[in-house]
């Protein structure tokens, strides 16, 4: 399913645990590491798409998660043409993606990267939430800035205390139509408290 300019509907998803650090997915048989995503099916809303997402990659159901907040507007990026398919040369350019900032309310345990047939990830672990975007394929690195950026400001907090996750003085950034992206993410649910982070932590996929 395409759009007029040859973009793929797709959501990104960013999740959080209690300690404010990220998702971070070994994608299987590779070196590259990315958040969970994926397309949107005819007739499923973008938070329909996610739940479905997060299930077949990750694992995980509805009631182990909360939004917090998403993307106010669709985010783009190219795909470079030897990375596509013959048959979708000349109409398919890219995908275009809602993204969504998570926080896990289950267990690390509950965590399944084998709950799909064709699994997406064969590793992953908790990482702070500036990812390295040099492990990220290089496509996608300025779809991910944009996202991370612009749900930055909706971390969990505790009330009074500078969000150290915002970040200042930083290049800006634009869209692939040109247009200065907007910080102006839609919250979805409120705060949680925010505690240090614990060192990072590296998982193998279970089946």
């Amino acid at each position: 399913m395409l759009d007029r300019e040859g973009f793929r509907p797709n959501v990104g998803i960013i999740l959080l645990n209690q300690r404010n650090q990220v998702f971070w997915g070994k994608r299987i048989r590779t070196h590259s590491w990315q958040f969970p995503q994926g397309g949107i099916k005819h007739g499923e809303t973008p938070e329909q798409a996610m739940f479905r997402e997060l299930h077949e990659e990750v694992g995980l159901h509805p009631e182990h998660v909360r939004i917090i907040a998403r993307t106010r507007d669709w985010l783009r990026y190219e795909v470079p043409e030897h990375y596509i398919r013959r048959d979708a040369r000349g109409h398919y350019k890219g995908q275009k993606q809602i993204w969504f900032l998570l926080q896990l309310m289950g267990r690390d345990t509950d965590m399944n990267l084998r709950a799909s047939t064709h699994p997406e990830f064969d590793a992953w672990r908790w990482h702070d939430y500036w990812v390295p975007l040099d492990v990220v394929i290089e496509f996608k690195r300025n779809v991910y800035q944009m996202a991370l950026t612009e749900l930055a400001r909706f971390i969990p907090a505790r009330p009074n205390h500078h969000n150290r996750y915002l970040r200042h003085g930083m290049r800006s950034l634009r869209r692939e139509d040109g247009a200065e992206p907007r910080a102006s993410a839609t919250p979805l649910q409120g705060d949680a408290a925010m505690s240090d982070l614990p060192p990072l932590e590296f998982k193998l996929g279970t089946s």
